[in-house]
């Protein structure tokens, strides 16, 4: 139980229904969803097309998405993968040509094809209750009328007003400027975007006026990108991997997403007595560091397009975490190998959902970087992600950028079960971190105890660019411990990720959790 004497949020209980998501409007709305009918689909849907307007740095309709589904009435997971693919005539070799190591970060090279809509028809075909009309209809209402921007989401978009060229200037700035907190962002042309949607489905997005008005956007700029590329489209239903964290199961999806770096990672760190260390202390903090420096240079080895993955088996298997963890050195820290791509922490939203029936929905959805590859279409505004950057440039790597083939993915739904129960569905935002942000939650609930929101609520560390990224909660005798150790210290300014989580409890009600590192909240009803 929390010290009611000292600042803090208390995990929110319901009965019927709960969202969790990263700012408060998108989660009223998915419970009014749920109070009109709908079921966690409809509900997590409509929370994504608001949170595009709420948080445009974040996320939008021209961004990917991934989704883990545990239908009503069943324990077994369903995952669709809604990433797009880099545009046919992509070459790899043009960019070595240029000079290029890697595939730059903003502008055209980085834009692969949106492919969130269509994994939001088809999720929506084969799970909704609610017309699609009337699941976009908040967002059409908020994008023509406005919404103020929070907190948050000022601090964000502040830190990216050069990331911004072109229309997207003249779309998300107010006279060459970001918009400070409370001032009212409008976007009329994804409006209208979002009601072709409603009334031609996905072809509203990929096909007609929308789709020639981006084409003709990345054509534009420099891009190969075609009507064919948009009209392809397709999100794929698979099933999703696992692996034990002393006996629970987290449930994670297969390549091209990061979801096999959580469980070889959670895989690694149960060889360890955690429980036994401080729970913000140095020691678990090195380990958990040490331990993701090897995890990620497997990621970087192996994960890629799902037809280009061949090494999954090996990620997920107990001797290979057994024989990493033996690698980890606690008296110092090693140097980090050098990533294989650009796919550092970045910018996302998550919302999860659970319905009377219990159904649960865990959705993820961003346009990776600040706004972007900071590129918007001339006549509607549609962001353009740049998720081509999560691809290398070393010729013969799995992950090697190709026409065709999907990046490696930083975006990663998570669900947790024992003994084959689902009872939690999760999620932790922030780029590159969310494999580490995965294990250390489950690790805060498992090892140590805590509640839900006390679990989000801890001080988070995390190894990235040859430095070690520390919140500051950490005691300054924690940090100086962790500089003795040798990591180079980074006291970063930003927040290291976000998460929100509903634990489906065993007496039949919902526990809600959202963290205070953003705008949102946990509510039910």
């Amino acid at each position: 139980m929390r010290d009611f004497q000292k600042p803090g949020r208390s995990e929110v209980f319901a009965a019927n229904g709960m969202c969790a998501t990263s700012h408060p409007l998108a989660a009223q709305i998915a419970v009014a969803m749920l109070k009109e009918g709908g079921n966690a689909v409809d509900a997590a849907l409509a929370a994504a097309f608001v949170l595009g307007i709420c948080e445009p740095q974040m996320t939008g309709i021209g961004g990917d998405c991934f989704v883990l589904v545990k239908p009503a009435g069943s324990e077994k997971v369903e995952a669709l993968n809604g990433s797009g693919r880099a545009p046919a005539g992509f070459s790899a070799d043009a960019l070595r040509a240029r000079g290029l190591t890697a595939v730059p970060i903003t502008g055209i090279d980085a834009v692969t094809i949106p492919g969130a809509m269509d994994a939001f028809f088809r999720l929506h075909a084969r799970f909704g209750r609610k017309e699609m009309a009337a699941i976009l209809a908040p967002a059409i209402h908020y994008a023509d009328e406005g919404v103020p921007v929070a907190p948050r989401v000022a601090f964000d978009w502040n830190a990216s007003n050069d990331m911004l060229v072109g229309a997207a200037r003249d779309r998300f700035l107010i006279g060459g400027r970001p918009p400070r907190t409370g001032e009212i962002h409008r976007h009329p042309g994804v409006a209208e975007v979002m009601r072709r949607m409603a009334r031609q489905g996905r072809a509203g997005f990929y096909e007609g006026e929308v789709a020639e008005d981006m084409v003709a956007s990345l054509r534009a700029a420099g891009g190969s990108h075609s009507l064919d590329d948009f009209a392809k489209t397709e999100a794929t239903w698979d099933s999703p991997v696992s692996g034990l964290y002393r006996g629970k199961e987290l449930i994670e999806h297969r390549p091209n997403g990061q979801g096999a770096t959580a469980i070889l990672l959670a895989n690694m760190l149960g060889h360890f007595d955690i429980a036994a260390m401080a729970p913000f202390g140095a020691e678990r903090a090195h380990l958990e560091a040490e331990a993701s420096k090897l995890a990620y240079d497997a990621r970087d080895r192996f994960i890629a397009d799902p037809d280009r993955t061949t090494r999954l088996d090996h990620m997920l298997s107990p001797e290979t975490a057994r024989r990493l963890a033996a690698m980890v050195d606690m008296s110092r820290a090693l140097p980090s190998a050098k990533a294989a791509t650009e796919a550092f922490h970045r910018e996302t939203v998550y919302v999860t959902v659970v319905d009377r029936d219990r159904m649960a929905v865990s959705l993820i959805y961003s346009i990776y970087h600040e706004f972007g590859a900071g590129l918007a279409s001339d006549k509607f505004g549609v962001l353009f992600q740049n998720r081509g950057c999560g691809f290398t440039l070393e010729k013969g790597h799995p992950n090697e950028a190709m026409g065709g083939q999907r990046p490696m993915h930083t975006i990663i739904p998570g669900m947790l079960a024992q003994d084959g129960r689902i009872e939690m569905s999760f999620g932790v935002m922030g780029g590159a971190y969310q494999p580490t942000g995965h294990t250390r939650f489950i690790s805060n609930m498992v090892d140590f105890g805590m509640g839900l929101q006390a679990a989000i609520d801890g001080p988070r560390c995390f190894p990235q660019a040859g430095k070690l990224r520390v919140e500051s909660g950490y005691d300054a005798a924690v940090v100086q411990a962790l500089a003795d150790l040798g990591h180079q210290i980074d006291m970063t300014e930003e927040p290291l990720g976000g998460a929100q989580a509903i634990v489906l409890d065993s007496r039949g009600i919902l526990v809600g959790g959202s963290d205070p590192r953003k705008d949102g909240c946990a509510l039910g009803y």
